[in-house]
């Protein structure tokens, strides 16, 4: 995904409206409503627990891969993937396995993403361990190193401190190349975005604004170029500056739900207004923007993003 593409990003399995054995069938119309609108790409969160800042920790949630495999069959164009898994939960070997499935059930559109987790509740609720960061980080970066490997070839070896495998089969291979496009969450600087540099196709950051990302791939680029790698193959991706809606009225309502702190820079407007507010990304070289279905929730509402896109594409 080299030229400009949108994101939907599913966070939110609460509707109050719908009974349980329904929750998935609104997901999935809110998939394909992307697909219909020409989005690229479709995620979810990794998590077990819903997580503060999108809803209290007791409202409904589904676990992501499961979800992924399920929104395959339900869609025919769009890339799949999590934004982003957590290290933490599972075995890296295994979740090679587990993209590799999804990209064989999905004829090659899975997208693997990784992080370090952070959800320390969710860790305790579920018996997970939570290592410090420092141990978490270093866990990422033999994960990562463990799932490019079975990504390239049926069999691979590997031992590090904290994970090991001894010839590891992973038949069939994934259906794309060298396997599913590795994107590493985060931006910190001195850890995230040194693994990123070694391991990543993609990177994903939080509009944080243009100064503060500006520096963040100047970070990245030095890391990139300390061990000999051209910084343009790390695509940077970012979470959506900009709220749109058909209406400026309803475009306001939407920036007024904000937490007072995230409001600044945030330009909101009709698909017009957001386009120019987009623009100085898109000269900073970010090729990909993702919007959440907590905020856009009907397929109209994505419908009217499909109308930003095609602004910016």
């Amino acid at each position: 995904m080299t030229t400009t593409w949108f994101g939907l990003h599913l966070p939110l399995y609460t509707f109050h409206d719908t009974p349980t054995d329904q929750i998935f069938e609104r997901v999935a119309e809110q998939a394909r409503a992307a697909e219909a609108a020409g989005f690229g790409l479709v995620t979810v969160m990794d998590h077990l627990n819903q997580i503060p800042g999108v809803g209290q920790q007791d409202e409904p949630m589904l676990e992501a891969w499961s979800v992924l495999a399920a929104l395959a069959r339900e869609t025919k164009a769009v890339r799949l993937g999590t934004l982003v898994t957590g290290v933490t939960y599972r075995n890296p070997a295994m979740l090679a396995k587990m993209a590799t499935t999804l990209d064989v059930i999905s004829g090659g559109r899975a997208v693997f993403g990784l992080g370090a987790a952070w959800f320390e509740a969710e860790h305790q609720g579920f018996g997970f361990d939570f290592p410090p960061i420092k141990e978490r980080m270093d866990r990422l970066d033999e994960a990562l190193t463990i799932v490019r490997a079975m990504f390239a070839s049926e069999r691979a070896t590997f031992a590090g401190t904290h994970y090991r495998i001894d010839d590891a089969l992973n038949v069939p291979q994934p259906v794309q190349a060298g396997g599913p496009p590795i994107l590493v969450g985060g931006g910190g600087e001195q850890r995230t975005l040194k693994i990123a540099a070694k391991h990543a196709d993609m990177t994903h950051w939080f509009p944080l604004g243009l100064e503060t990302l500006n520096r963040k791939t100047e970070v990245l680029a030095g890391h990139c170029e300390a061990i000999g790698r051209d910084p343009g193959e790390v695509e940077r991706t970012m979470a959506a500056p900009v709220l749109v809606a058909a209406t400026e009225a309803d475009a306001r309502a939407m920036w007024e739900r904000l937490p007072a702190e995230r409001r600044a820079g945030v330009v909101h407007g009709r698909p017009e207004q957001a386009a120019e507010g987009l623009r100085p990304y898109l000269d900073a070289g970010f090729t990909g923007f993702t919007f959440n279905n907590n905020v856009y929730r009907t397929p109209e509402q994505i419908a009217v993003l499909g109308e930003l896109r095609t602004l910016v594409a």
